[in-house]
């Protein structure tokens, strides 16, 4: 299929790869702002959730055991962005959450501290591994662990257990309404904006072809339909999803979704850059979502057609988007027949939570080895504390706890560095807040502020975040457990570095290969899908129905995220990385097949069946790459079929098996250059033996 005017007479040629991603500990990763938006929404909510529940429970109950509801409160950090119907029920899981780590290390606190710092380091891996598997955003288990850190230090017995976990669930019910507050006036807020950052995201990918950033921005739009994708259907309530509105909303889904295939086509058939109308188009799009009286004019996009096949893939493109235009433009209270596609989900509401964890526990789940390295390094690094005498042994587990959040080496280590220097400062102002000896009406007015101002720069910088957050901890710990100013300061900085330090060694030493030995196996699953997806297509015996189309494309889909997501962990992964770099063509050539595979998957168009001979020689061909990639060895890939309506995939697959051989011949470098290098070490050591001989 031809790209647009003129182009049928090009020979085809191969969008340039662009640069692989590069992790570094440098000045711009510790101190650079990270692209993106500040969360004020997020800042104002925390900092209300933070000061009306500790105030509220220091009147009830006095400030010391207060602290436990201003930790609780901090369940407002979590499902951000889901929608509030599916919100109400996780976070009321969050809060019993919170309310169990209150419980059990209080009662451990009070039972031995050795038992306290078991509990810890039970908390934060406990905390990991669900948060992981049930997918719950960011902070993730960081707050589990403080919540736990702090109920070792509240004040009482085991006897106070369940006072402490019932000033807990206050906190946690006052976060819970916070966060809930937006329901009465914008109740599908949340799903209109994951339609609407779909749409943006689509736009910065049209804006990318022809420039060396359209990988990653692809990437970026396949996780932000994704992520719309999977909040919509969550929004789905019985009575709301026969609704006009609800209609609309998921018809907007859907042509954004059909417009990112169509425009994945475009991208790797176009070197050059798509008129800016075109993507201006695409971002009014986001603005219409929620507004129909924005949204574009389909014929606007007339001039852009003018002259071009009605077939080709550009002049495709520009269809759907105007299509997508005519969506948007009719009200919320207007039906359509087009809606009758996407009248049925083909898709569980809800995500099946035993599975989720069942399956995380699997051989190659990252969530298993993430879990168990924080456990263990967040439970040693306790009992160092503990051992050495330190008397905020729990900070140590805590600082811990926020380090190995980097994920792999290379970002722990720039965490783990960001949060000393943001400590060391921190611990200034909290000293200085603690010096003033603050009336308690005011230190609860500043512990709000604070904690509002390190949620609004977290996602920005952890830098920053540090310095805000310490002060905040330092008031929180000593109206709980009041305790010399100095003596605090210097605790909390040598509590930071050896938490830092523990941090880092854990990250080093325990599971740091398990993102890159899980690369190969991770590139031959996308390419087993891709294979399913390719033989549904060509299959002349194969039906294609609505429910299968969804979840072929669904599936693929994720496939190809989770792809670049173990890269991005794995090329991080010191020294190892040295053997991941090399992958990175494979990866984008894997995942430019499976976006080409979902692209086949396109409900306006007719899947274009083959024959028999050139189904199976294309099943050989992917067949032979997965046994290559799983076996690390050169693919033995011979003359590809001829696929007339998918030629991009040919070249892909023929790209990806060059990918493949010079991936394996730079391993075979390096393996020999490593053994020269050893024989060297030996030939020296042997030489020194005779030397001390004579």
């Amino acid at each position: 299929m031809p790209l647009g005017e003129g182009e049928a007479t090009k020979g085809p040629e191969r969008v340039t790869v662009g640069e692989r991603p590069r992790p570094r500990v440098d000045l711009k990763a510790l101190f650079g702002l990270e692209a993106g938006t500040w969360a004020w929404t997020t800042a104002v909510q925390a900092a209300v959730a933070m000061t009306v529940s500790f105030a509220l429970a220091a009147v009830i109950f006095g400030p010391q055991i207060g602290t436990l509801a201003a930790l609780g409160s901090m369940t407002v950090l979590y499902e951000k962005k889901t929608p509030y119907a599916y919100r109400a029920a996780a976070l009321a899981l969050v809060g019993l959450g919170f309310v169990a780590a209150v419980a059990v290390n209080s009662l451990a606190s009070a039972l031995s501290p050795w038992i306290a710092v078991v509990s810890i380091g039970l908390t934060a891996g406990l905390a990991t591994w669900v948060c992981a598997a049930w997918r719950v955003d960011k902070p993730g288990p960081m707050f589990f662990v403080l919540v736990a850190t702090i109920s070792t230090i509240a004040p009482g017995g085991p006897a106070d257990v369940p006072l402490h976990a019932l000033v807990a669930a206050l906190g946690a019910a006052v976060g819970w309404a916070v966060s809930m507050s937006g329901a009465p006036v914008r109740a599908r807020h949340p799903e209109y904006q994951a339609v609407a950052g779909a749409y943006r995201a689509l736009a910065t990918l049209l804006r990318a072809v022809g420039t060396p950033e359209l990988d990653h921005a692809q990437h970026k739009a396949s996780v932000a339909v994704a992520d719309a994708w999977r909040i919509v259907l969550l929004g789905q309530t019985r009575g709301y999803r026969t609704t006009a509105e609800a209609a609309r909303l998921r018809a907007l889904l859907r042509w954004v979704s059909d417009v990112h295939l169509a425009a994945t086509q475009v991208c790797l058939a176009r070197p050059t850059r798509l008129p800016e109308q075109a993507t201006e188009f695409a971002e009014s799009m986001a603005s219409a979502v929620a507004d129909p009286d924005r949204a574009p004019d389909p014929d606007s996009l007339d001039e852009l057609r003018r002259g071009m096949r009605p077939r080709s893939l550009e002049a495709r493109l520009y269809n759907l988007l105007s299509r997508a235009a005519q969506a948007a433009r009719r009200g919320a209270d207007e039906e359509d027949e087009d809606d009758r596609r996407t009248a049925d989900l083909h898709d569980d509401r809800y995500p099946a939570l035993r599975t989720a964890l069942r399956s995380s526990l699997g051989k190659n789940s990252l969530i298993r080895p993430t879990a168990l390295r924080m456990w263990l390094t967040v439970t040693a690094a306790g009992a160092f504390g503990l051992w050495m005498g330190l008397d905020h042994y729990y900070w140590v587990a805590l600082t811990t706890t926020a380090v190995l959040q980097g994920g792999n080496v290379v970002l722990t280590l720039n965490r783990s560095v960001q949060r000393s220097l943001g400590t060391l400062l921190g611990v200034l102002a909290g000293v200085g807040l603690l010096v003033l000896d603050l009336p308690l009406a005011v230190v609860i007015v500043v512990a709000g502020l604070l904690q509002g101002a390190t949620q609004l720069v977290v996602a920005r910088n952890f830098f920053y975040a540090s310095v805000l957050l310490t002060p905040m901890a330092l008031l929180l710990s000593y109206t709980a457990n009041p305790y010399p100013a100095a003596e605090l300061a210097g605790s909390r900085i040598i509590d930071t570095l050896v938490g830092s330090a523990f941090g880092l060694a854990g990250a080093l030493l325990l599971w740091r290969k398990a993102s890159a030995t899980r690369l190969p196996q991770t590139i031959a699953n996308v390419l087993e899908s891709t294979r399913q997806c390719m033989q549904s297509v060509l299959d002349q015996d194969v039906e294609i129905t609505e429910e299968r189309r969804y979840r072929l494309r669904r599936d693929m889909r994720a496939a190809t995220v989770n792809l670049r997501g173990v890269y991005d962990s794995a090329i991080g992964d010191v020294p190892r990385a040295a053997s991941t770099r090399p992958l990175w063509p494979v990866v984008v050539a894997t995942q430019r097949i499976g976006y080409l595979a979902l692209a086949a998957l396109s409900q306006d168009r007719s899947p274009e069946p083959a024959g028999t001979i050139t189904l199976q020689r294309v099943d050989l061909a992917f067949r032979e790459l997965i046994a290559a990639m799983e076996e690390r060895r050169t693919p033995r890939l011979g003359a590809l079929p001829r696929l007339p309506a998918y030629p991009r995939i040919n070249m892909e697959l023929r790209a990806l098996a060059n990918a493949m051989t010079s991936a394996v011949a730079q391993d075979e470098r390096a393996a020999q250059q490593e053994a020269e290098r050893r024989a060297r070490r030996e030939q020296r050591r042997a030489q020194r033996d005779v030397d001390a001989d004579l």
